[in-house]
């Protein structure tokens, strides 16, 4: 039976990834910072979910996650979903500092306990949830922005790292669009997806071992050409959702 953690898995694309792959025969450790969602998931299917409450802003966090692979026993599989986002167009910033904590901070805490997990088992896969935010700069989010582009650069690094190392761990990194879940009750936003529909399109994503997978087709498009604007223009669109 294959065993996977699923960080993030309180609500959104975290949730509906774990139901998948429970549905298909998966044993999974859920964690998150509200104990009651993941006690709730938990009673749809006891005997193939494990639990751990963490805060990846947290320097417990790490312990917390060996915790739960310990009642796994093992993993192959490390999904991290976990992240905020917030338009600021007033640049506060607290707001921007704090996204920061969550998306950098704790993403390479639990990103990189999980690369030394796998490196000493002798193998896994490592899958995060970036964003096609991190394709260019946007004006109304602009520490959103940063810190998915830092999270794509750092798994690009991670990869390499491994291949220099001759380890056997793999990475997907998921880039969807915008997605109809509480990171984005703050604005209206065009295209918008649902959690469950991306959440298929990601497991599918993981089982063709793709290295970076961009969800939703029209999203696939729109980013082909946003990498196509030079810099001097795109500073000069008045990009708003």
């Amino acid at each position: 039976m294959k065993k996977a953690i699923i960080i993030g898995a309180t609500s959104g694309i975290g949730q509906n990834v774990a139901q998948i792959l429970v549905q298909q025969g998966w044993h999974i450790g859920i964690a998150g910072r509200r104990e009651e969602a993941l006690l709730k998931l938990q009673t749809t299917a006891p005997a193939r979910i494990e639990i751990q409450q963490l805060d990846v802003t947290k320097e417990d966090a790490t312990e917390r996650l060996h915790q739960l692979i310990d009642k796994l026993g093992e993993i192959d599989l490390f999904f991290f979903s976990s992240g905020i986002g917030f338009q600021n167009r007033n640049l506060e910033p607290e707001i921007e500092l704090n996204t920061a904590r969550t998306n950098v901070e704790g993403f390479t805490r639990m990103v990189t306990a999980a690369f030394n997990y796998f490196k000493a088992k002798g193998g896994g896969h490592i899958t995060v949830i970036s964003s096609i935010a991190g394709t260019k700069g946007l004006g109304v989010a602009p520490a959103y922005s940063a810190t998915k582009r830092f999270q794509n650069t750092y798994i690009d690094a991670l990869a390499q790292l491994s291949r220099m190392q001759h380890l056997n761990i793999r990475f997907t990194d998921i880039r969807p669009g915008f997605v109809a879940t509480d990171l984005l009750k703050d604005g209206k936003y065009p295209m918008l997806m649902m959690p469950d529909k991306v959440a298929q399109q990601i497991v599918k994503a993981l089982k063709q071992k793709k290295r970076v997978a961009v969800i939703g087709r029209r999203y696939r498009i729109l980013v082909f050409f946003w990498r196509m604007i030079p810099r001097w223009l795109w500073e000069r669109l008045p990009i708003k959702n």
